[in-house]
């Protein structure tokens, strides 16, 4: 991962206690909700998934994992918000998860009447070919902070 100034920086976020189901973030674009738990063992000290958010939701989005991904600003990605939840038991130690998103393709060109228009055979088509329109990305990164409690 390279350093990276995120769009969004949160504060602090509440301590969190270990086997403590948390949310750390909602990608509603993506249908996803990031949940993250504090294991109270040595490894893995914290683990993060992502959730769908209701199974009737249409993503505008897709989400990747961050291995899959490989998010980095030379490649398109953006770095969009850092969250940072700290070990109650540990102070020491907290979890940040730096969210990166990679804009899709342009909207298509407007026409005479300056709507952008999408017609259903040429969009079929385009999918069938494989030049349809990329959908925006996100992903999420974690990583420890601090140093390991006894």
């Amino acid at each position: 991962m390279q350093p990276a100034q995120p769009l969004r920086e949160r504060p602090l976020g509440v301590a969190q206690a270990p086997g403590v189901l948390h949310t750390l973030r909602q990608i509603p674009e993506a249908c996803i909700r990031l949940e993250g738990v504090f294991t109270g063992q040595a490894t893995p000290p914290y683990r993060m998934r992502a959730v769908a958010i209701s199974p009737t939701c249409q993503p505008r989005a897709r989400y990747r994992p961050a291995g899959q991904a490989m998010p980095a600003a030379a490649s398109g990605w953006i770095l969009e918000d850092r969250v940072r939840v700290p070990d109650a038991t540990c102070p020491s130690r907290m979890a940040v998860v730096q969210v990166w998103r990679k804009p899709g393709a342009a909207a298509p060109a407007r026409d005479g009447q300056g709507q952008a228009r999408i017609y259903l055979q040429q969009a079929r088509q385009d999918a069938a070919a494989g030049a349809g329109a990329a959908l925006p990305q996100f992903t999420a990164h974690l990583a420890m902070e601090g140093k390991p409690c006894p």
